[in-house]
């Protein structure tokens, strides 16, 4: 194992952290939007001006995407990637990066599908009460707040790591 880690590197953990950030977060975000679409095409179908309500529930569950394309940079930023000479990390600090990753990649996955599950059934609301619809909204916020915990927890762990 300890030949494992020497040939990958720390830089390589660092990498392969902030690579899971982006894609699990981007995988979550694409099942709960999908799952929302689908819900909603039943409705728009059937009511076509509820397509913007519809539309915003969809949105929601994407931001998780968004917040490990932010952990992402961050990592990056940390490395001096942007910067011209990258850092040297050693497989522990490399490791320290990786773990510090982890908050929001499985924070951002989870958080992307359950508020996915929240927004395809909300937009029951919008079929059954459009007038309604931000109640959808709102419990699909407190889902969002989770995956908000997540990034900043990431933030933190990266930001003050010292190289």
């Amino acid at each position: 194992m300890e030949g494992f880690f020497a040939s990958f590197g720390g830089i390589g953990l660092a990498y392969l952290g902030a690579a899971l950030a982006v894609a699990l977060c981007c995988i979550g975000s694409a099942k709960g939007t999908g799952m929302t679409g689908e819900a909603a095409t039943g409705v728009i179908a059937e009511a076509p001006e509820s397509f913007s309500k519809c539309m915003i529930l969809q949105v929601l569950p994407g931001t998780q995407g968004l917040y490990g394309i932010v952990a992402w940079f961050m990592v990056l930023l940390k490395l001096n990637v942007f910067g011209g000479s990258m850092v040297q990390l050693t497989v522990s600090q490399g490791l320290a990066i990786f773990c510090a990753c982890l908050p929001i990649a499985l924070g951002g996955l989870l958080s992307a599908i359950a508020q996915g599950r929240v927004a395809a059934a909300s937009i029951n609301i919008v079929a059954k009460r459009p007038e309604e619809s931000t109640k959808g909204i709102i419990l699909c916020g407190i889902v969002e707040f989770y995956a908000i915990l997540s990034l900043v927890a990431t933030i933190l762990l990266v930001l003050m790591y010292q190289l």
